[in-house]
Parts: C-alpha cells; sequence; structure tokens
C-alpha cells in the first residue's frame, strides 16, 4: 500500500485514543503469539492490520488507569507466550529472532575449540598456559593466584585436548649410540649454562612390568631424559648398559633432575644398576608448596590437568607393554617422550608461580590495606 492510500485510511476511521491503540497493538500481538509464536517479528508492529489513531489524538493526556490496564494486558500477553515457549534444557537449541543459538555460552566455546585443540604439539603447549589467571579451591578455603603461565581450574567435567612431545626425539640402543647421545646433550647443557642460573631435566624411567605373583619386576629398561621443547633423548639402556658419559650426568648434583615420584626412580636406578642419580626434586611436593591446601600426592597425570588443562594418554598398552623388545615402536618412543617432557614443563610453570603462603600473607595485607 502506498503512502497515500494508507493515508486516506487513517482519515475515513474513527479517531482512537492513544490508549485504545496501544491496547489494540498489544491484544494483535498477544493474538499472534498465541497462534505462533515462533513467527511473530518486530515488523508486525507496523502491520496494516492494525487501526491507527488520528494525528490529533495523539497529544491527549493518558490518565493513571489506562497505564494500569496497558500493563495489565502486556503482563497477560507475555505470560501467555512464555507458556507456549519450548524450554532450553538438555544441549536442545532454540529459536530466538529466526536464528539458532547454543543453550550456553560454555558451550558454544567448547564447540568452537575442541576440534582445534583436540591434538596439540609441543609448540602450542607453552601458549596454551600463557596470560590466565589461576584460581585454586581447597576444602580449608579459596585464594586466587596470578602468574604468566597458570593452571586452569574449573568445574566442567570436560575432555581436555592431549598434550604430546612435538619435538625431536633421539632414540638410541647400542652403548656406542648412548655414549653419543649424552655428548650430545652434555653440549647442549653446556650452552644452557652460561645464559642460565640453573639447568633442569625432566627425567623418568620404564621397565617390563610383571604379572605374576612372587614373580620380581624387570631391571630399569628405559631412561627419558628432556630438558626443552626441541629435542627428547631416550635410551635403550637394558640393551646399552650405563655408559660412564651417562653415569657422570645423572650423578652430577648441579643439574636438577625432576619427576613424579622421582626418588623412587632413582632408587630402582641404584638397585638395578648401581647409579646413583643426584639432585631429584619431586613435582608433587613442588606442587604442594606452589598450590596449597590439602597436601596431595599428585599422578602425573592429574598435575598435567590441573596446571596446563591437557590430558596424558596414559593407555596400558603402552604403558604396561615390553620395554626388553629389542626395539621400541613408534608409540613408545612417543610415550617416553612425551613423560620426560611433561616433567620438565610442569617444572617451569611450578616455579613460576608465588608459594601459596606467600600468597596468603599478601592477601592478608591486602585486605588489611582496603
Amino acid at each position: 500500500m502506498s503512502r497515500s492510500a494508507a493515508c486516506r485510511v487513517c482519515d475515513t476511521r474513527p479517531a482512537l485514543s492513544l490508549k485504545n491503540f496501544l491496547l489494540q497493538t498489544v491484544r494483535s500481538i498477544s493474538t499472534k503469539l498465541q497462534m505462533e509464536p515462533e513467527r511473530v517479528y518486530a515488523t508486525d508492529l507496523t502491520s496494516s492490520a492494525l487501526t491507527f489513531p488520528s494525528i490529533p489524538d495523539w497529544d491527549q493526556p493518558i490518565t493513571q488507569e489506562e497505564l494500569d490496564e496497558i500493563d495489565a494486558a502486556l503482563e497477560r500477553s507475555s505470560s501467555s507466550s512464555t507458556k507456549r515457549s519450548r524450554p532450553c534444557a538438555d544441549d536442545k537449541e532454540v529459536r530466538s529472532n529466526g536464528r539458532r543459538l547454543p543453550t550456553t555460552l560454555v558451550g558454544c566455546q567448547l564447540s568452537a575449540t575442541s576440534n582445534r585443540d583436540r591434538q596439540i604439539g609441543v609448540s602450542e603447549v607453552g601458549i596454551c598456559s600463557m596470560q590466565r589467571s589461576y584460581s585454586v579451591c581447597a576444602s580449608s578455603g579459596s585464594r586466587s593466584l596470578h602468574s604468566k603461565l597458570a593452571p586452569c581450574q574449573g568445574n566442567l567435567k570436560v575432555r581436555y585436548p592431549t598434550i604430546n612431545f612435538g619435538g625431536e626425539i633421539v632414540y638410541s640402543r647400542t652403548f656406542h649410540e648412548v655414549e653419543k647421545a649424552t655428548m650430545d646433550l652434555l653440549k647442549i647443557l653446556d650452552a644452557k649454562k652460561k645464559s642460565m642460573d640453573q639447568i633442569t631435566l625432566g627425567f623418568d624411567i620404564e621397565w617390563r612390568p610383571t604379572f605374576r605373583r612372587g614373580e620380581a619386576p624387570g631391571k630399569a629398561a628405559v631412561f627419558q631424559i628432556c630438558g626443552d621443547t626441541s629435542r627428547c633423548d631416550v635410551m635403550h639402556i637394558i640393551h646399552s648398559g650405563i655408559p660412564p658419559i651417562l653415569q657422570s650426568l645423572l650423578e652430577d648434583s648441579t643439574t636438577i633432575k625432576v619427576g613424579v615420584c622421582i626418588a623412587g626412580d632413582a632408587t630402582k636406578v641404584l638397585k638395578d644398576y648401581s647409579v646413583s642419580v643426584k639432585a631429584l626434586e619431586d613435582l608433587s611436593d613442588l606442587a604442594n608448596l606452589k598450590l596449597g591446601g590439602i597436601p596431595k600426592k599428585w599422578s602425573l597425570r592429574s598435575l598435567t590437568e590441573m596446571v596446563t588443562c591437557k590430558h596424558l594418554e596414559k593407555r596400558n598398552k603402552i604403558r604396561l607393554g615390553n620395554w626388553e623388545s629389542d626395539f621400541l615402536t613408534r608409540e613408545q618412543l612417543q610415550y617416553a617422550a612425551t613423560d620426560a617432557f611433561v616433567s620438565w614443563h610442569l617444572c617451569q610453570i611450578l616455579r613460576s608461580f608465588p608459594d601459596a603462603s606467600n600468597s596468603q600473607d599478601e592477601e592478608v595485607n591486602d585486605v588489611q590495606q582496603l
């Protein structure tokens, strides 16, 4: 309908008060909501089916009784549409202005990142842990820590992306191969000592498990050593033994070896090869010092999820496999290298946190100043 035609219609219809116009508009929209609530759009407010008041009547004042009547009509309209709307639950989608949206913002965020972060390499691990705020909730209370490297903390049960070592895995299995690999590693460490006060190595061992009662476990079969994101050494010592140069590295008190329950690994190496692994730091103790709360005996997997929001795979097929085989499989090499890398990586993150006791003192001082 053209504008001139619409004006002729307005002029021929009886004059209405503003109250009657509003009531008629509300009733018209209410009727549409009861019939098809999902198809009512803002454009319906200007539908030609509505009766427009004459122009002079717009300036008439509205009484309080008229306003109350309009409010009541609006309330009845909204209640009738609410009864017919669909509930937003059980991860269903709801329609809003003709568009489909996820039920929760969290669900939207998870769907946007789950596929991209399902597998994560070494180059992404550090980035993923940076620029977050850290919050620890313990039974004894709660406190907040802030750091450039911070863990993920939340109540949602989510599937974390997998953490894997993505650098070079140096596999050695003979005496000369292990000797050469150790020499190359020492050159790297000597270069780092020029710019770093302390050298830290992620250290772990693997051995063949036993499944019969009374049978002694196998000797330590594999050493894995990692000191950065670019290289990890996997040494098949069950075949090579421990060359003197490797023994000197393990007994070096200036190079810190870190891991979860690393004292147990050192005890086994001493028993199996008469080599004393020195300068040990247990990540479980370090985590309790930094995170606070009730002391907990952390596993490498649980600590990884707490600090990095990543999942450390521990498949029994690999973990309980034959580490004394002639050659390690690709899966065994990846498993061993990732364990050593994660130990080193978690140590770097945890060391960046202030001690829990110091953090509590700072919060108390902040509160007192307020």
